[in-house]
């Protein structure tokens, strides 16, 4: 039969609504027929809806990493109230009889059959998926184009300071503003999302003094990124292949938008890799004009640490799926890697979902860093380059957690070493006050997975606790 969770039928939905009004439909009872086929990879039935006859409803697994839910109902959600409601019947325990499959399924999966076989005869036979075609005049231009916008950007920014932070005025911003539009139209979307930030920094902040800080520091992140950048694209003009950077991130901040294809010819894709979800946020990115759902997930056999980025662009998130804290664990049979440093983004396009059971809880500890020199040593070292990922993660270990003589929450390692905990305001979530909810015992001899931060007013580097490790127990202070 069919292994499924409630969270893996969450993560199905495209949003909170769609899971509420499925569940809804199981405590009504609308499911009027509920049937799994013998072999139990399909999942079928029958829900009353608005009209005069009942929608029909199937989840068909015959391709577990890739299940198909499908519904005789108008909805555009995709997967629908009906099919996701049929989901959450099983696993809460409906009963289900056993029924031959509907004729119309059985033409389905025969098509969906003769696609796979195609493949597979082609990838036995040596057939090479037709290489991407590159306009390399267009190329070009573009990449002109890119440096003409950085030369742009950094005579804004110049004469910014030359004229100092305290003369900036409406009319400086609504010129900002302006130069904002501009960068798209020089394919700058990088560049243009952070000269947004800086715009919204300075305009929206009551107090100006507060934000000089984080002025400051935005204004050293872009001429890092227009320094780099230069560099970059005036190399790349003189490559006569035009081949992408694959090792750094300068692609991303220079907008480009990696193809998954791209990364499995550049050796960026593992096969068969099982994940496990320590924490996971979303938040609104005013800068970027989207929301973003982030998670963080250990990877077993290694012990790394991944980022999942979602994002909704703010004029199509009522139309997109909207990520949530996944608590099983995944196996995940192409996983993609970007570019990076410390906690690469990574996507995956199947997945296949299973219990997380005690023991493997247990065995997440041992990838605990136990030093927080190193640690430290290497996240600085991250932190040196601007346009690396600013909050690395580590999980560590935790000797035990008290109160330091500045009255601040440290966590210590097994030397002595102390590192300061302190809630992060980027973004707008809170933990540290969790931490009153917790007993002694869960505070000693933990493992505890933390995102650091550079503190620029006192140059210090302290740590938000998201997610902490006890023996059999994961605590998610984040999810």
């Amino acid at each position: 039969m069919i292994e499924i969770t409630t969270s893996y039928v969450d993560s199905l939905a495209s949003n909170a609504a769609a899971i509420k009004n499925a569940q809804g439909l199981v405590k009504k009872r609308s499911f009027v027929q509920l049937h799994n086929s013998e072999d139990g990879t399909l999942l079928f039935g029958e829900c009353k809806g608005s009209g005069s006859s009942n929608y029909q409803c199937s989840a068909d697994f015959i391709q577990p990493e890739k299940p198909i839910l499908r519904c005789s109902c108008p909805s555009r959600q995709l997967p629908c109230k009906h099919a996701l409601g049929l989901l959450y019947a099983y696993v809460g325990g409906e009963t289900f009889t056993g029924a031959t499959v509907p004729e119309d399924i059985v033409i389905k999966r025969e098509k969906v059959e003769k696609r796979e076989e195609k493949k597979s005869q082609q990838a036995s036979e040596g057939a090479e998926p037709k290489p991407k075609k590159v306009n390399k005049t267009a190329l070009k231009k573009k990449v002109q184009s890119q440096l003409e916008g950085l030369d742009v950007l950094e005579k804004l920014l110049r004469s910014m300071i030359r004229n100092g932070l305290g003369t900036i005025d409406k009319k400086v911003i609504k010129t900002m503003q302006e130069h904002v539009k501009q960068m798209g139209n020089y394919y700058l979307t990088g560049a243009q999302t952070e000269l947004r930030r800086l715009t919204l920094l300075l305009s929206e902040a009551d107090d100006r003094e507060q934000v000089y800080t984080d002025v400051v520091e935005q204004l050293a992140v872009m001429h890092a990124f227009i320094k780099k950048g230069r560099a970059y694209l005036t190399s790349k003009l003189e490559d006569p292949t035009l081949a992408l950077d694959h090792e750094s991130t300068i692609e991303e901040w220079l907008g480009h938008a990696w193809q998954l294809t791209d990364l499995k010819e550049y050796g960026l894709m593992k096969e068969q890799v099982e994940l496990v979800q320590l924490a996971f946020v979303s938040y609104d990115d005013s800068a970027r004009q989207e929301f973003v759902d982030e998670g963080y997930w250990l990877e077993q056999d290694s012990g790394e640490i991944h980022r999942t980025i979602h994002y909704r662009p703010y004029k199509a998130a009522k139309l997109m799926r909207e990520e949530d804290s996944f608590f099983d664990a995944v196996c995940i049979p192409s996983l993609y890697q970007y570019p990076g440093d410390m906690n690469r983004r990574v996507r995956f396009e199947e997945l296949i979902a299973r219990k997380l059971d005690s023991h493997e809880v247990v065995d997440l500890s041992k990838y605990a860093q136990r030093s927080y020199a190193d640690v430290i040593k290497k996240v600085k070292n991250q932190l040196k380059n601007p346009l690396s990922h600013a909050n690395p993660l580590v999980l560590l270990h935790v000797a035990e957690v008290m109160q330091s003589n500045q009255d601040e929450v440290v966590i210590v390692d097994e030397s002595g070493q102390h590192l300061v905990l302190r809630d992060q305001t980027s973004n707008g979530h809170r933990t540290l006050p969790l931490f009153k909810y917790l007993s002694a015992s869960q505070l000693e001899d933990v493992s505890m997975l933390v995102q650091f931060e550079h503190d620029m007013d006192t140059g210090r580097l302290t740590a938000m606790p998201l997610t902490i490790l006890k023996d059999a127990e994961m605590l998610r202070l984040l999810y």
